[in-house]
């Protein structure tokens, strides 16, 4: 037991790792995914990703987050950053948002570049940005959005700013590393310019 236990400290292993799984699993949806202080996202900022995406996994079963695809995306770019590519990759396809009039579709063709990443298709990355770039800006967003920046306030009066098209700046940043790994290709502030 003790040499577990120094074991763990020293490799910077499980002790690092524990969590309140029960407690995690208990939060709605909305504190569970988007909590940046809470739900999962603490265990993979410690460098958890394993936990991470498993406790996305447990979570994505409950029945109160069927048809929540962002749980689904999240655990799927812990996969990849594990490199477990072709588990990334079926998580990634079951993230797309079904066909909604409303929608303009720039999740979907978000999902289609990063998947052409992931298989290092280039051609098919760069065919999904193109796509992404070309989906017009929504008619009431037009005096907001700005050399490529969507600024805006929120209720509670933060500012705003982002890129346009949404992850516009991640597939350019995937393109620019393509030959990086998906944690490089993907976080590094290089490579998203």
């Amino acid at each position: 037991m003790l040499l577990s236990l120094l074991l763990a400290i020293g490799l910077g292993g499980a002790a690092d790792c524990a969590h309140d799984r029960e407690a995690l699993l208990a939060l709605e949806p909305e504190a569970f995914d988007q909590d940046m202080e809470g739900g999962w996202r603490p265990l993979a900022d410690r460098g958890c990703l394993q936990e991470a995406a498993d406790l996305l996994a447990a979570y994505a079963a409950l029945p109160k987050a069927v048809g929540n695809t962002m749980i689904i995306w999240h655990e799927a770019q812990m996969r990849a950053e594990l490199g477990h590519k072709a588990q990334a990759i079926a998580l990634m396809e079951r993230s797309r948002k079904p066909a909604n009039p409303a929608d303009p579709g720039y999740w979907n063709v978000y999902v289609d570049g990063m998947l052409a990443y992931m298989r290092q298709d280039r051609s098919g990355l760069e065919q999904a940005r193109a796509r992404l770039v070309a989906i017009p800006t929504p008619a009431g967003m037009g005096a907001e959005v700005k050399n490529g920046r969507y600024q805006f306030t929120t209720e509670g009066g933060q500012q705003v700013d982002v890129a346009w098209p949404p992850n516009l700046d991640i597939l350019d940043g995937l393109l620019r590393c393509f030959e990086k790994p998906y944690a490089e290709a993907y976080g590094s502030k290089a490579c998203r310019g």
